[in-house]
């Protein structure tokens, strides 16, 4: 299994379960990606590092007119898709498996986290990975809350 089958069956929306080759893979590229994100934030970086270092994380050209503050983290990298003519605060956090598609001139402020993947809701299947896209949040949302769609909403809480 390779990098480009991850990422055919992230994008399919398939469920990739805590003991196949495919998570395999994915802690590989998570290790990657957190060697480049450790350079990244590990000093001051020149803007073409930045981009370049960032071109490493997402297996893509990222163009010149991108700029990114650090500290930024990824768990992954390799499903984000960065436009033309965006910023990205300090502080990001990008969990990427189920895609994270950021558009021409996007702005995205301090500490944002976006987040594409959730876990099982079976205690014995929580190793299980759903890669799915992320809602946008909005305002608070209560602890222990189920919460989809764009805008952001509640659809229910989670109880033991």
């Amino acid at each position: 299994m390779e990098v480009a089958d991850l990422l055919a069956a992230l994008n399919a929306g398939h469920t990739i379960t805590g003991d196949s080759l495919l998570h395999e893979v994915m802690l590989r590229v998570s290790q990657d990606a957190l060697r480049i994100t450790g350079e990244l934030n590990g000093g001051y970086q020149e803007p073409v590092r930045v981009r370049e270092l960032l071109s490493q994380l997402t297996g893509r050209p990222v163009d010149e007119s991108v700029t990114v503050f650090p500290p930024f983290y990824s768990d992954f990298g390799k499903n984000i898709s960065l436009g033309d003519r965006i910023f990205i605060n300090s502080g990001c956090k990008f969990q990427d498996q189920g895609g994270v598609v950021i558009g021409d001139d996007c702005l995205i402020g301090h500490n944002v986290v976006i987040a594409t993947l959730n876990h099982d809701l079976m205690p014995s299947r929580r190793a299980d990975l759903h890669p799915a896209p992320a809602s946008v949040v909005t305002k608070d949302v209560p602890e222990s809350a189920i919460v989809v769609g764009s805008p952001a909403r509640v659809v229910r809480a989670l109880t033991d």
